[in-house]
């Protein structure tokens, strides 16, 4: 059936004549949409977190910074926006499933490949860890190398092996875990640098490190085993540091206190000698003298020792013997 046949023959030739009768303006509104086009494909703009790269038939031709630029329409050039102040990041040995809030989610099964590596004395470890970058150069990131995200997923998961199978694992387990973060990086940034992937790695952060499921228990064991040894220490410790200063504090007085004694007494001796010797020029020079003197002497020290002193005459006959003890006239 022709669809013509459904209108009037003059219907149609009326609609003819009125498109002919328009052309131009027809044209005109064609040739308006037509430079609308032309113009708008004719700008690009870069945000400021981006850098574009121009591309024409194809080729690089330069990179552009954030604001507005001009290139030419129909496809001749094309601009290829990079996220060049965005860090971005990929996981290992787990991945994130959603974010709401403040409440992170995260899904860790099926990933052991990741994360499952063998340290330095035949242990397994189970290591998760992100990896955080930036793309530096977006030419070189686009065009350098084929894939350059599988690229850098493949170099950092091969470094985090290396690294951790030059540890022992406690070390990785425990303390060793910056060191691993700090080397791994640096070696990736190595690689990387040599691929000439204009990427910087701005970090790589150990999340969950632990050993395997079937050993967490006997791992758990050690760990609070060597928890209570370092408690025992520390308490030892404590009670060596509490009494080691009081005893040392004592023997110091007591040093001190026999020192001063000790100073006393050589000096007491240091005395009587000088004393003696005075006494001994003295005698020399007036013996009868000194007798006397150091006999009075003698006997001012034995009377300051009694109470009440009585003299009586041995002369003297029939007294009462009222000073008790006074016998045969003493």
């Amino acid at each position: 059936m022709n669809v013509y046949n459904q209108y009037p023959r003059n219907d149609v030739e009326k609609l003819i004549q009125d498109l002919q009768k328009n052309k131009k303006y027809i044209f005109s509104v064609v040739g308006l949409i037509l430079l609308f086009w032309v113009g708008y494909s004719s700008f690009y703009t870069v945000q400021p977190d981006e850098e574009a790269v121009l591309l024409r038939f194809g080729k690089y031709v330069k990179t552009s910074p954030p604001g507005l630029h001009i290139k030419f329409p129909f496809g001749i050039d094309n601009a290829i926006k990079v996220k060049t102040k965005l860090i971005l990041q990929e996981e290992f040995g787990f991945r994130t499933r959603s974010v709401s809030g403040k409440r992170t989610s995260y899904d860790q099964k099926g990933f052991d490949e990741e994360s499952l590596m063998l340290s330095g004395d035949l242990n397994v470890a189970d290591v998760e860890w992100i990896t955080q970058f930036q793309i530096a150069e977006p030419k070189k990131f686009l065009f350098h190398i084929r894939d350059p995200i599988q690229n850098i997923r493949d170099i950092s998961e091969a470094i985090m092996r290396r690294v951790v199978g030059d540890r022992l694992v406690n070390d990785v387990l425990t303390v060793g875990r910056t060191e691993i973060a700090d080397e791994a990086k640096q070696l990736t940034q190595d690689i990387l640098d040599n691929y000439d992937m204009g990427v910087k790695v701005v970090s790589i952060k150990l999340q969950d490190v632990n050993p395997p499921e079937p050993v967490k228990p006997s791992f758990n064991e050690v760990n609070e085993a060597k928890q209570e040894q370092e408690q025992a220490i520390n308490q030892a410790e404590k009670h060596y540091n509490t009494l080691i200063p009081e005893a040392r504090g004592k023997a110091e007085k007591n040093i001190a206190n026999a020192e001063g004694f000790a100073e006393a007494v050589l000096n007491r001796a240091k005395g009587d000698a000088e004393r003696f010797r005075a006494l001994l020029l003295a005698y020399r020079k007036a013996p009868q003298i000194t007798r006397d003197r150091m006999y009075i002497e003698s006997i001012e020290k034995a009377l300051k020792r009694i109470e009440n002193v009585t003299v009586v005459d041995p002369e003297v006959k029939g007294l009462l013997p009222v000073y008790g003890g006074l016998k045969d006239g003493k």
